[in-house]
């Protein structure tokens, strides 16, 4: 069983392709899943029909995909969308959408979309293994996995075996078929961390989260990284998008500007040192230097910046060898 785990040195395993991509960084790639999460009436169906759009494109366009790159389907692979949630009516008009955003008049045969409301929770992720398992072979690969209400594949999103077992399946899914599986869960963040053992398991398993939340205008939807595998998720633009009627469809209206992104993570890091300082007064540098790490899931060299900026904005302050709360609290 070990020998096909077995790294071997001199042939490399092949470079994974980034599929989603913010900018230069990379969101979803083969092999790892990104999560999409947020409030109810946010966007999040929406932006994924956007994702699902670039996909079935077979060639680089400018088409409006709500801030984010879409690795072009060059091959014709196969593009699956789970729904648990809308109705079979609202999904379709959904499906229309994609294909418009696509510049499609009717959909490719490599694309299939499915309701799953009328199965039941322990129906649906055997469906959803054994069409993967079909489709990946029918059309040569998969490019694109959505799953849209992956808490609905299991009884409690509290429950920790249930949602170790069904991350691990969805994880291991993404590795066999060398696909990036975009999962969309429907509850609300709370700062920098998700809830739940479902939110949890989301959390150390995904290459990246990205939070839709409502702007301060409610027409508006933003777009901004809970975490991102490579680099710091506070350093990735605040993208959003808004209703359009003469479109149908959501279009993208840009970035917030740069002091927002400035503001959001001086506010989010206070949140992080309030909550940190709140289990004990005072850490040293490596000490608290992997505090966070762990509670922000960034690699040490972001850390290490973070531990500047909030000296910078006096979030914390040093005290002999220590750091301890500062007064320039958000």
């Amino acid at each position: 069983m070990l020998k096909s785990c077995e790294i071997d040195y001199d042939h490399p395993p092949e470079q994974a392709v980034a599929i989603v991509t913010a900018g230069d960084v990379p969101l979803g790639s083969e092999e790892n899943i990104l999560c999409i999460t947020g409030g109810e009436g946010t966007g999040k169906s929406n932006y994924t029909a956007a994702l699902v759009a670039g996909a079935i494109m077979e060639r680089e366009t400018d088409a409006d995909l709500l801030g984010v790159r879409v690795e072009p389907n060059r091959k014709g692979r196969a593009v699956l969308l789970y729904d648990t949630e809308q109705s079979e009516q609202q999904l379709h008009k959904n499906t229309g959408r994609l294909l418009r955003r696509a510049g499609r008049e009717r959909m490719p045969e490599y694309l299939h979309v499915y309701c799953l409301t009328g199965m039941s929770r322990s129906e649906r992720l055997t469906a959803i293994v054994q069409s993967m398992d079909r489709y990946y072979y029918l059309h040569g690969g998969i490019h694109l996995v959505v799953i849209d209400g992956v808490a609905d594949l299991i009884r409690c999103a509290n429950d920790e075996a249930e949602s170790v077992a069904l991350i691990d399946e969805i994880y291991r899914l993404a590795g066999i078929y060398r696909t990036c599986i975009a999962a969309v869960v429907h509850f609300v963040p709370n700062g920098l961390k998700l809830r739940g053992h479902l939110g949890s398991e989301l959390q150390r398993k995904s290459a990246a989260i990205l939070s839709i939340e409502k702007d301060e205008n409610p027409e508006v939807s933003v777009v901004k990284a809970l975490k991102v595998r490579d680099g710091s998720p506070l350093d990735i633009p605040l993208m959003q998008f808004r209703w359009d009627k003469q479109a149908g469809m959501p279009v993208y209206v840009g970035e917030k500007p740069r002091a927002e992104k400035e503001k959001r993570k001086e506010k989010e890091l206070a949140e992080m040192a309030r909550e940190a300082f709140a289990r004990q007064e005072k850490y040293g540098y490596i000490e608290l230097c992997e505090l966070i790490q762990e509670m922000l899931e960034v690699k040490e060299r972001t850390a290490k910046g973070y531990i500047r900026y909030m000296r910078e904005k006096e979030i914390i302050e040093k005290e002999g060898d220590c750091y301890v709360h500062g007064q320039g609290r958000v």
